[in-house]
Order: C-alpha cells, then sequence, then structure tokens
C-alpha cells in the first residue's frame, strides 16, 4: 500500500527533512519537546518493526515490549560495566536482541493465528520479571543507569542522531519490504500453503521475520535507554506492546507510512489529553474499536481514497468525456 500524504512526494519528503532538522529551534531546544519527538521516533521503529512481522508477514506478535527492554538493557549494561563506545553498543544490542528473536522465532514457527500471540504475550511478561529478578545484571527495581556517549553529550546533538538513525531504519525498512525478502514475507501471510508449492522456505522466512523485527526494536529500546540515560522493569510493559499493536492497526497494516502515522498519533496523544485521567486509554480503544469497524485498512486508506478523488483526475475525466464527444 503506497502513501502520499500530499501529491507531490518529493515536496513532502523534503519538508519534513526541513521540519525535523529545525524542530529543535522552533521549540525553543525545549527538554520536553525535544523528548517528545525522540519517543515518537523511537516508537515510529518499534511500529515499523512490529507491522514487517504482522502486517507483512502475518505473525501475530503481542510481546514487543520485551524486545524494547533488552535492547535498553543491552545498551545500559554495555556501556556502563563494559565501556564500549556508542556506535559499538548500539548495533551490538540490536544483534543481542535479534538473537534473542532467533530463540522467540524458532520454537514460534511452528504456531499459528492465537497460539502465537499466546506464546509472544508469555515472552512479553516473562522479560520484566527476569529483570526484576536477575538483580546482579539489571540493578533489580532499581534498575540500571545509561552512560551518555561521550560524543553526543547533550539533548541537542542525541536529538540529531535519533533523527538520522529514524531516517536510516525506515529507508531500510521501506527496501526489505519491496525486496525479494518482503515479497516472501507477504506470500507466507496471503497462504502458506501456496508458499510452500513454490519453494519458499517457511520456517526459514518466519525465523528471518522474527530476527529483523527483534534487531530493529531492540535499536529503538537503546535509543530510548541513551535519551533518559535510565532503564529499569517498568518501562516496557505489557501496556506498551498492546499500544504498539494499536498503533500499526490504527495506521494500517502491511503499509510503512500507516506504521509511521498510527506511531506519531498515539505518541504525541498524551501530550492533549494526559490532563484528564484515563481519557488517552480510552481515546486509543476507541480509534482501534473505530478503525476495525469502520476503516480495517487504517487511516492510510483514507489518504489514499483522498488521493484517488484528486481535483486534477476529475479534471482528467471530464476532458476525456468532451474530446469523445467531439469526436461523436
Amino acid at each position: 500500500m503506497n502513501l502520499n500524504f500530499i501529491y507531490n512526494k518529493k515536496l513532502t519528503l523534503g519538508l519534513l527533512v526541513i521540519f525535523m532538522l529545525i524542530y529543535p529551534l522552533l521549540v525553543g531546544k525545549s527538554n520536553y519537546f525535544l523528548t517528545l519527538f525522540v519517543i515518537t521516533c523511537i516508537y515510529i521503529i518499534t511500529s515499523m518493526s512490529l507491522n514487517l512481522l504482522i502486517g507483512y508477514g502475518g505473525q501475530i506478535s503481542v510481546g514487543h515490549a520485551g524486545f524494547l527492554s533488552i535492547g535498553g538493557y543491552s545498551v545500559a549494561i554495555l556501556s556502563t560495566k563494559v565501556g564500549l563506545p556508542f556506535f559499538i553498543i548500539l548495533p551490538l544490542a540490536g544483534v543481542i536482541t535479534g538473537l534473542i528473536g532467533l530463540l522467540i522465532g524458532l520454537p514460534a514457527v511452528r504456531l499459528k493465528g492465537h497460539f502465537l500471540a499466546v506464546a509472544t504475550l508469555g515472552f512479553g511478561l516473562s522479560i520484566p520479571q527476569i529483570a526484576l529478578n536477575w538483580s546482579s545484571l539489571t540493578g533489580g527495581y532499581s534498575g540500571i543507569a545509561v552512560a551518555k556517549p561521550s560524543l553526543f553529550s547533550s539533548n541537542f546533538q542525541m536529538f540529531y542522531v535519533v533523527v538520522a538513525i529514524t531516517i536510516l531504519i525506515t529507508w531500510l525498512m521501506y527496501n526489505i519490504v519491496k525486496s525479494r525478502l518482503g515479497r516472501a514475507f507477504i506470500a507466507i501471510r496471503d497462504s502458506e500453503v501456496a508458499s510452500q508449492s513454490i519453494g519458499i522456505n517457511i520456517s526459514f522466512y518466519k525465523t528471518v521475520m522474527f530476527v529483523i523485527s527483534a534487531f530493529f526494536t531492540g535499536i529503538a529500546g537503546g535509543l530510548y535507554g541513551y535519551w533518559v540515560g535510565f532503564i529499569s522493569p517498568n518501562d516496557f510493559t505489557m501496556v506498551t506492546s498492546f499500544l504498539v499493536l494499536a498503533m500499526i492497526v490504527v495506521g494500517g497494516l502491511a503499509s510503512i507510512p500507516g506504521a509511521v502515522v498510527g506511531a506519531i498519533l498515539f505518541s504525541v496523544l498524551p501530550h492533549f489529553t494526559d490532563s484528564y485521567v484515563g481519557i488517552t486509554n480510552m481515546v486509543i480503544g476507541v480509534a482501534v474499536v473505530a478503525i476495525i469497524l469502520f476503516k480495517p485498512e487504517g487511516i492510510v486508506a483514507i489518504f489514499e481514497s483522498l488521493k484517488r478523488k484528486k481535483p486534477s483526475d476529475k479534471a482528467e475525466v471530464v476532458q476525456r468525456g468532451e474530446e469523445s464527444n467531439v469526436n461523436v
């Protein structure tokens, strides 16, 4: 599913890049608004990763918060106890999380539907408990601090690092889903029997889905740890897993722009609703139910319908009609 927020795609991308570059100046370098933007970027990466697994691969996962926690703890442990530099720690956090995703993916390839959902739910519930009880490594209830990278000691500098990594991962995700690998994922989602009949190794590609999704989610968790400077078992709970799931459902399954739109919507929403107790969760719940009932394709489908109704298209139809009348 393709999405043009406006009809000139290059102009849109250019405006988005300019906005991201000048955003800190627009908000007066406010730590609050910088944090809001960075958290949005972290959720964009996470929602795209989950969408790769669910939207493109058809594999249900409701425990992605566990991968975020692993990424955050990996960064914290490697930065404080090992002392490695930022450009080594962050990829390693993704690799460690990807390996955990491999361990989850190998047995999960034999599961489908709600059985797979229950298995990933158990994984998501177990990670905070492991972090709580493995206090010698994770700090237990007290959590663990994350040493700020020396090259990006200020939030202003770190902001641009997060933005650059988000853009890079978005580009990588887009190329993955358009590649042969992505087409195999989609084929498995549509029909495992048909996929197997044309020579697609179902178990292999399902495992690869989990590894790629976990890798990028671990990167997102690592960025969170670096930005906040702290990670604890309460940072990513099952509520986070369901929130990310709501992002891709509302934004649009099997759509990179849909994952981005859903992440932006539900990351910014608490800024306007947190002053009213319970309103945030209520709005998210209503939005999910409304989308499922009236627009299962997600918000991106609305943009698609608007695109099909462009004035230029209507003018072209009228012009063709007039030409045909003249010919008659």
